[in-house]
């Protein structure tokens, strides 16, 4: 863990190049793709596999500091066009039905460089204009932070995810992950951390579960 952290490290301080935002800024601007660093030499089949949501940075997000959220889990399927099927796996409660597990599949496809995609059969997505992913910094085996933006209906929706292979989340990687969130101007207010579930649905369970 140590080795892999004084890793995440110096490619952090190679890429943190501006200051922090002012904290009391409510309006987020969109940051440009070159603000954020793209995983060198990326290894699409060592990427693929199960990651867990430990915390989100999104524009929508305000008061974030003040609460957590659910966690989840995205599992890249590699196929042979080098396209990922991701499905996303939910614990999501309803008056109706309890708890129960929800998931969705969709595919993402390389676009322009190696470690950054875009969805396959974009139209399928009524209201999608545009949709990218990129994969800023991962070791594979432990940690991985992604950086995704969409436009939907002209609104643009922008976040950054940091992934764990495991739910556990450490101080330092916590810390690293709210730097790298202000680097591309979000604020602590925009930036969430989950609280890990248990129950077996983020690991392939797709029974509905009874109520806690």
């Amino acid at each position: 863990m140590a080795l892999h952290l004084l890793w995440l490290g110096l490619m952090l301080q190679e890429t943190l190049q501006t200051q922090v935002q002012n904290s009391s800024s409510t309006v987020l601007s969109r940051p440009s793709l070159s603000m954020v660093p793209l995983q060198p030499n990326f290894q699409e089949d060592q990427f693929q596999g199960k990651w867990y949501a430990l915390g989100v940075a999104e524009n929508t997000v305000q008061n974030g500091s003040q609460r957590e959220f659910k966690m989840f889990s995205d599992t890249y399927e590699l196929k042979e066009d080098h396209s990922y099927n991701l499905t996303t796996r939910l614990l999501r409660e309803l008056p109706s039905k309890g708890q129960f597990c929800d998931y969705w599949t969709r595919t993402i496809v390389p676009d322009v460089h190696p470690g950054q995609f875009t969805l396959g059969n974009i139209t399928l997505y009524v209201g999608t204009q545009s949709y990218t992913m990129r994969v800023a910094i991962t070791n594979y085996s432990q940690v991985a932070i992604v950086f995704s933006e969409k436009i939907f209906r002209n609104t643009v929706y922008f976040k950054t995810t940091l992934y764990g292979r495991t739910k556990q989340l450490s101080p330092n990687m916590k810390s690293y992950f709210i730097s790298f969130a202000k680097h591309l101007g979000f604020t602590e207010d925009n930036i969430l951390f989950t609280a890990p579930n248990a129950k077996g649905c983020l690991d392939g369970s797709v029974r509905p579960l009874s109520p806690a």
